[in-house]
């Protein structure tokens, strides 16, 4: 047999059966396809078996969209992409590839939707056919594969190609042929489906069954649209061999312009190219982006592709990093004027647009303890005192928030005092806190990029003392201190302090340059007649941080011996059960010190160190104040307290001439449990005297010391000082080290 021969039978097998799979994807005019809400894909590859997508179909509501697939496996970037972000330092987008993201699974069916005038009838289209009069017909025709449909008592009619806009009419003159005197109503039912393919660069290529009423935009986004490597910008849709329309998808995504999107008929392909020539563009744009160019792309297009440049975009130049013949790289500069604009692009540009400069050309900036700190305007001849013209306007804002706030509080119905009031908070220092001594400009020098320091004395400036009122510069820094940016002497710091008890008049007091703790007690009328001088409490708080500070490293350090030596004693008692017994309570009693010493708060009191007899603000020390300083004179108290593992601990009458021994028989003596060796008082003036303290020094003896009101007697717990606890201090050196009171002996004991 020829060779020819049998070519020619093997194409026409091939056109067979071509023949024969094109049958079977046509509808059958008895049994028309129903119209999928989701197009069907042929050869386009599936997430899911057959099976499983037929069963979650029958599950999903006809004419709604359904939840957005998952993505498909992310695509590799484009070699530019990446050659791109070695440039910049981040990866850009490729412009469009956004518009295809989440794309529903499914969408709704296209039966509902109004046919264009323009719609030609084709085979399996649905007529809905009503006429009245001379004739009565309510009839569902379906156009079969002759393009006709059959009426009962007219017969077969011929409507294939016929417009929609034309139907009524064409259908009212083949009907009056046989009757006359009727009425006519035609509509469309559902609507045929086509098969039509989409090739080339797509996200899912494939053989798709859609709806009739379908466009080429409608067949692309149901393929995902152009993939990485695929173009935006020539998309071509052929039809029986020749090219229909080239479709831009930046037409669509830039301006709207969907003019060139055409409806499909069967058979259409739409052909997805390679991408084009390629540019970034980067920096001050509003879309940066890797961008497709066609024909002769200009700046100018490609800046109103990326929806033109950001309201901080340096106007006068951009930089294009270009290869040169695809050998090298080289960076250029093009004015964005009219020339530069019309520059046109190459494939591999890089163009980044440059933002404009943050610098001001005519301002001052105002800053630190000021009432409105910012950027103000300079202007010739300006200085400090035109920034600054009184010290009003150094009244920071929050200052009347506050004043403002509490008068509201105060008027505010039903709002009451649930504490004692905090004088000292309200009072308003704001001024007072201010550094008048020391102010400064900073001022760049942009001759050797230098920042030069211009200190001024800012209550002078204000008064207009031109030694002191600066002269100032566009792009000056004035910046105002307050006493807590840079302290200044003690005497001219701003200082309050509280006074509290027998005071013949109690209250918060600005202390004067220089005035000591005597002198301010004096000068505020002195003490009541009731007033106890032993004892005065002086807290102070930089005191109290660092007795804290002290306070929780010296528990950070115990803490740390006792979880080491726990460890060691667990390995040490070689499972011996007896050991391990003892090891655990001894433990267990360390642990329940360190939990009592963590309840312990540094008060920050100053032992001033008066004696028994003092009375009088003479008795005082003179001693320097701090902002902040509370003094405390009690009335004198009627009690001593015995507090500890003593049987009746309590507060017993104090009598003149009582020794602790006196005090200690009154409370039933120590405990079995009490270390009787290591007993101590916290006097009222808030020092210690312990018993092995008083017996070292003294030959009277611990017991014989006599007693002031307000003291307390403490009589700590024994402990076991194993190697554990050979770094514990006594109870009595915890208390004076950290001037603790009776009220933190009542917490320990």
């Amino acid at each position: 047999m020829p060779q020819e021969m049998i070519l020619s039978k093997r194409a026409l097998l091939v056109c067979l059966a071509l023949l024969i799979s094109g049958r079977a994807l046509a509808q059958d005019p008895e049994n028309p396809l129903p119209v999928s809400p989701t197009p069907h894909i042929t050869n386009a590859p599936r997430s899911q078996e057959p099976a499983e997508a037929e069963k979650k179909d029958k599950g999903r509501p006809e004419g709604n969209a359904e939840k957005a697939e998952p993505s498909p496996a992310a695509e590799p970037d484009l070699e530019f992409q990446v050659f791109v972000a070695t440039s910049l330092g981040r990866k850009l987008p490729i412009f469009g590839q956004n518009l295809f993201e989440n794309v529903p699974s499914t969408f709704a069916p296209l039966e509902h939707v109004q046919v264009t005038p323009d719609y030609l009838i084709g085979p399996g289209d649905e007529l809905l056919i009503r006429a009245w009069g001379q004739v009565d017909i309510d009839w569902r025709a379906t156009v079969d594969r002759s393009g006709a449909i059959y009426l009962p008592k007219v017969g077969s009619i011929s409507v294939a190609g016929v417009r929609y806009e034309n139907l009524h009419e064409y259908l009212q003159a083949e009907i009056g042929r046989v009757f006359r005197n009727f009425q006519l109503s035609v509509t469309m039912g559902r609507l045929r489906s086509i098969q039509v393919f989409v090739v080339g660069q797509a996200r899912r290529p494939g053989s798709y069954t859609i709806s009739s009423l379908s466009s080429l935009v409608d067949a692309l986004f149901a393929s995902g649209g152009p993939s990485n490597r695929g173009s935006m910008r020539r998309i071509q849709l052929k039809r029986n061999g020749r090219i229909v329309t080239t479709f831009d998808l930046y037409d669509l995504i830039v301006s709207g312009d969907k003019s060139k999107d055409v409806k499909l008929l069967p058979g259409d392909v739409i052909y997805v190219p390679a991408v084009g020539p390629l540019v970034a563009l980067a920096g001050s744009v509003n879309l940066p982006a890797i961008y497709e160019l066609r024909d002769s792309t200009t700046l100018d297009d490609a800046i109103r592709y990326a929806g033109g440049l950001t309201n901080t975009a340096a106007v006068e130049r951009a930089v294009v990093e270009r290869i040169d013949s695809r050998r090298v790289r080289k960076a250029e500069e093009f004015p964005l004027d009219p020339e530069g604009l019309a520059l046109a692009l190459h494939d591999g540009d890089v163009i980044r647009f440059l933002h404009i400069s943050p610098k001001f050309e005519n301002d001052v900036t105002l800053r630190g303890n000021v009432a409105v700190p910012g950027r103000y305007p300079w202007r010739p001849g300006m200085r400090v005192h035109d920034l600054i013209p009184t010290r009003e306007s150094l009244v920071t804002e929050e200052y009347w928030k506050q004043q403002n706030q509490l008068a509201v509080t105060a008027q505010t119905p039903g709002v009451q005092r649930t504490g004692p009031v905090e004088l000292k908070n309200e009072v308003k220092r704001l001024l007072a806190e201010i550094n008048w001594d020391y102010a400064v400009v900073q001022r760049f020098k942009l001759e050797d990029l230098s920042s030069n320091l211009l200190p001024f004395n800012l209550a002078k400036a204000i008064e207009g003392d031109e030694t002191q009122n600066l002269p100032l510069q566009p792009g000056d820094v004035v910046t105002i201190l307050s006493q807590a940016d840079i302290q200044v002497p003690l005497g001219q710091q701003s200082k309050f302090v509280r006074l509290e008890g027998e005071f013949a008049h109690s209250g918060v007091y600005q202390v004067q340059p220089g005035e000591t703790l005597r002198q301010l007690v004096s000068r505020v009328g002195g003490l009541t007649p009731q007033s106890y001088l032993f004892g005065a409490e002086l807290n102070r708080e930089s005191t109290r941080l660092d007795q804290q500070k002290q306070l929780d490293q010296y528990i950070l350090t115990l803490e740390q011996a006792i979880e080491r030596s726990a460890a060691g004693t667990a390995s040490a008692s070689g499972g011996d059960a007896a050991r391990a017994a003892e090891a655990g309570v001894r433990l267990d009693a360390q642990r329940n010190l360190l939990a009592k010493l963590k309840l312990l708060r540094a008060t920050g009191r100053v032992v001033l160190e008066i004696r028994p007899n003092a009375a009088g603000p003479d008795a005082l020390p003179d001693l320097a104040l701090e902002d902040g300083d509370r003094l405390l004179i009690p009335f004198t108290p009627a009690t001593v307290n015995v507090i500890g593992l003593v049987y009746n601990s309590n507060a017993f009458l104090f009598k003149p001439g009582k020794t602790v021994g006196d005090y200690l028989r009154l409370a039933g003596g120590p405990t079995q449990d009490a270390d009787k060796g290591r007993e101590f008082v916290i006097r009222a003036n808030g020092s210690s005297v312990s018993r092995q303290q008083k017996s070292f020094l003294t030959t009277s003896g611990f017991d014989s010391l006599p007693l002031m009101p307000g003291d307390a007697i403490v009589v700590p717990e024994k402990l076991d000082r194993g190697a554990l606890l050979r770094g514990f201090k006594d109870w009595t050196q915890i208390i004076s080290s950290f001037v603790l009171g009776a009220a933190a002996a009542k917490v320990l004991f």
